[in-house]
């Protein structure tokens, strides 16, 4: 069975983001079990949206899991923050965002958000492999 989870970063700083999108593809490249480019950008593009988000909203720290499943690939973002993703009108004038949890919510076949009894939350994204 292809299921593999590795606990890619944690993520103090923006540039950090470049370096969770590079563990997301260097984890996708090393599966047993190779999945479509696609859907590699696909995983790449919700990691560092999950990412950002977490950064932006959650206190500026994070830890990213990966796991591959026979048929998906799941992307869990942790932060200290209790407060939760939600939907809002993108911004188009302000550059203050809104067009990132939209998107997640579109390429994902599932998303969550669980507190976590430590505190603060896990947002994560079950993708197509």
């Amino acid at each position: 069975m292809d299921t593999m989870s590795v606990n890619v970063a944690t993520v103090r700083s923006a540039t950090s983001v470049a370096g969770a999108r590079e563990s997301t593809r260097d984890f996708l490249e090393g599966l047993v079990h190779p999945i479509a480019a696609e859907a590699a950008d696909t995983a790449v593009l919700v990691v560092s949206e999950l990412v950002t988000n977490a950064l932006r909203h959650g206190g500026g720290t994070c830890t990213l899991d990966l796991t591959a499943h026979p048929d998906s690939i799941e992307v869990a973002v942790h932060d200290p923050s209790p407060q939760l993703p939600r939907m809002r009108t993108p911004d188009l004038n302000g550059g203050t965002g809104g067009f990132g949890w939209p998107m997640v919510n579109r390429l994902a076949r599932a998303t969550a958000v669980t507190r976590r009894p430590s505190g603060g939350k896990t947002v994560s994204a079950l993708l197509a492999r």
